[in-house]
């Protein structure tokens, strides 16, 4: 019996959708409960399977026996506005959830870079925080738990609602930013936010150097902005550099912070959508993505070191957050030797996006500190046993 004739008699024809251009069988399990019959299935018969959301930010190149996507996990089970929680099923897109969520008067406070339909379940397992990271925290601080299936089909929950963790780790945490390694993430507990009345943006154009001291002095000044981005020219369609501030909030909050952007006279307002959009989008349409995180004191540093190493065409930096994000062609090779000064200064370098041959060669996340590679294996050996779950952890 074939792998579709034994998925059909599983899930049933509505789960096999059309396979892609490498003919690897695509999947789209109905349900939390198919797709750990799904997984256990592909355990017990040595199937290797690669993970897919809606497939617009990671090229779905990895080979596999089969594709599991999630694009059929699209339903809101709850949405409670008072308590500011909702659940959602990992595949539903993040456009789709935002606005149900406010229809409800509620906010999800991430902004992550891609094109309109990335799922809810792609932006936990990469953590592809965007912008809003400077004034709501990472990708993780939105969580309260995660329900997600391991490699060998069992059903783990994590977090304040469900079941206490298992096994000693924070497996809420450790979904989010573990790019499928660790199981196939299908719920998230959400915390929300009220949504904003008021959502602004200023920009000032100039040189890196110059807008550099500027994006200090805001953030040292007190202010309280949703996002204070730096951006590079090619990607934020200008001539310049771009310095970028988003105010969220009541009319009345929004007002008083542009009062104290006062003195930043070349500061002017932006279409706040568009701009942002923009930003996003431009991270999809190069071949490689990759994020670092420092101390925010070291980000002009950082910035000098991706210039000489990699170029910087495609930047979006948080100065006051040490967080940057880069985008454009690359060689393994480069990003190999990036990682390894990087690891000198202790800072990781996260590959989010890039074909499966660099993916592969690089690893999505590696190790930059002394023994975080056998801690990976462990975790690995321990959710998903058989190997059956095809993700580009630590590279070669």
């Amino acid at each position: 019996m074939t792998i579709v004739e034994r998925v059909r008699a599983l899930l049933g024809d509505g789960a096999l959708l059309e396979s892609g251009t490498d003919r690897v069988p695509r999947i789209a399990p109905g349900s939390p409960d198919a797709v750990a019959l799904l997984l256990g299935t592909a355990h017990q018969e040595g199937w290797r399977v690669r993970i897919e959301g809606a497939g617009t930010w990671l090229p779905s190149d990895a080979p596999a026996d089969l594709a599991l996507t999630t694009r059929r996990l699209d339903r809101v089970p709850a949405v409670e506005p008072q308590d500011l929680t909702a659940t959602a099923e990992a595949g539903i897109g993040l456009d789709q959830l935002r606005q149900q969520l406010a229809d409800r008067g509620a906010w999800l406070a991430i902004d992550p870079p891609g094109l309109a339909g990335r799922t809810l379940g792609s932006v936990i397992a990469t953590a592809t925080a965007g912008p809003l990271r400077q004034g709501f925290g990472p990708v993780k601080d939105h969580l309260l738990g995660v329900t997600f299936v391991t490699g060998d089909g069992r059903m783990v929950q994590s977090g304040g609602r469900v079941m206490k963790n298992v096994a000693g780790y924070d497996l809420t945490r450790l979904q989010a930013g573990g790019f499928g390694a660790f199981g196939v993430i299908v719920l998230v507990h959400l915390r929300l936010r009220a949504l904003p009345r008021a959502d602004v943006t200023h920009v000032l154009e100039g040189s890196r150097d110059e807008l550099t001291p500027v994006a200090e002095e805001i953030a040292a000044s007190g202010q309280t902005p949703a996002a204070l981005e730096l951006v590079s020219p090619a990607l934020a369609r200008r001539d310049r550099w771009v310095l970028a501030v988003r105010l969220v909030g009541s009319p009345a909050l929004v007002a008083a912070d542009e009062a104290g952007l006062g003195r930043f006279a070349k500061l002017r307002a932006e279409e706040a959508h568009g701009f942002w959009m923009r930003l996003a989008e431009g991270f999809a349409v190069r071949p490689v993505t990759f994020r670092i995180g420092g101390v925010p004191a070291a980000s002009d540093e950082l910035l000098d070191l991706l210039q000489h190493q990699v170029g910087d065409e495609w930047i979006s930096a948080a100065p006051a957050a040490g967080a940057i994000r880069w985008s454009g062609d690359t060689t393994v090779d480069r990003l190999q030797r990036l990682r390894r000064a990087l690891a000198a200064l202790e800072v990781p370098l996260t590959l989010e996006r890039a074909p499966w041959a660099v993916r592969t060669a690089v690893g999505h996340f590696g190790a930059y500190r002394e023994g975080a590679g056998p801690l990976v294996a462990g975790l690995r050996r321990t959710f998903d046993p058989g190997g059956a779950l095809v993700v580009a952890t630590d590279g070669e």
